[in-house]
């Protein structure tokens, strides 16, 4: 189906972030187009620093300002995120003290956690996170200080990080922008990634949830390598070399995409 121009280049937007490569050929073939005419859309995504031509192609930027607006991460594998929220929420036990992350992957958690009576004491960077929380009968939800990140709605800078400093928590609940095997967990943003770190000094348990197109992915700011981490929950394939440089590592890797199988084949044993 033909598609237009704006369409067609905010697809291959999209498609450059999650796969961080694109060849000419197969997008001029998706598309239905010529290359020429995707060169030219590939030319004008790089002059808004979306991403960078080379020789057939081409990539992704890893620059601190390449991260997509939340409303498109709130959209981008929505489905994907509430089932990896789902299984997080399962990991938390009654009348944990857990520190939430801001982010859509961590917005998706908060709303799995609704509904649960766990009794959580829930601290959190993430206004989005808290107001999803914040009614939940027998919950305590702990707002972190600091300077209000426009868009994001997450809190950042000194007064965040004093404020989880404060603190000793049993679990957190880590959004990522990139796993990868060698350069381990990182993200887009500076001030972003110095609340993760704090957070994650703070916690017994970190558990790192993430859609399959982090996997594999490195990003500008560095947070942590991965043996750093106890737990990753993912509906990547078991196989991807960066689970499986997670699992090399010592982490736990819990693989949504097996446990909906595994759901899927006990029901239809039980209906025969």
């Amino acid at each position: 189906m033909t598609v237009d121009v704006k369409t067609r280049r905010e697809r291959i937007e999209q498609r450059v972030r999650s796969a961080r490569e694109v060849n000419f050929a197969d997008l001029a073939a998706e598309f239905d187009v010529s290359e020429m005419t995707i060169r030219r859309d590939v030319e004008a995504l790089e002059a808004l620093g979306v991403l960078r031509r080379v020789v057939g192609g081409a990539i992704a930027l890893q620059g601190k300002d390449n991260e997509p607006a939340f409303a498109t991460r709130v959209a981008d594998a929505a489905q994907e995120k509430a089932h990896i929220a789902e299984v997080v929420a399962d990991l938390i036990g009654r009348k944990e003290t857990l520190i939430l992350d801001s982010g859509s992957t961590a917005l998706a958690v908060a709303n799995s956690l609704k509904g649960r009576d766990l009794g959580l004491t829930v601290v959190t960077p993430s206004v989005l996170a808290a107001l999803a929380l914040v009614d939940e009968p027998d919950t305590s939800v702990v707002l972190t200080g600091g300077e209000l990140r426009a868009g994001e709605l997450s809190l950042i800078g000194p007064g965040a990080e004093d404020t989880l400093a404060n603190y000793n928590c049993d679990t957190y609940v880590m959004g990522v922008a990139g796993i990868d095997g060698e350069r381990g967990i990182s993200d887009y943003h500076q001030a972003e990634s110095r609340v993760k770190r704090a957070a994650t000094r703070r916690a017994d348990r970190v558990i790192v949830a993430a859609d399959k197109s982090k996997l594999g992915r490195v990003t500008f700011v560095s947070i942590s390598a991965l043996a750093e981490v106890q737990i990753i929950v993912s509906d990547g394939p078991p196989d991807h070399p960066a689970l499986v440089a997670a699992r090399d590592a010592g982490v736990e890797v819990i693989c949504v995409a097996d446990q909906q199988d595994s759901v899927q084949d006990i029901s239809a044993v039980g209906s025969r």
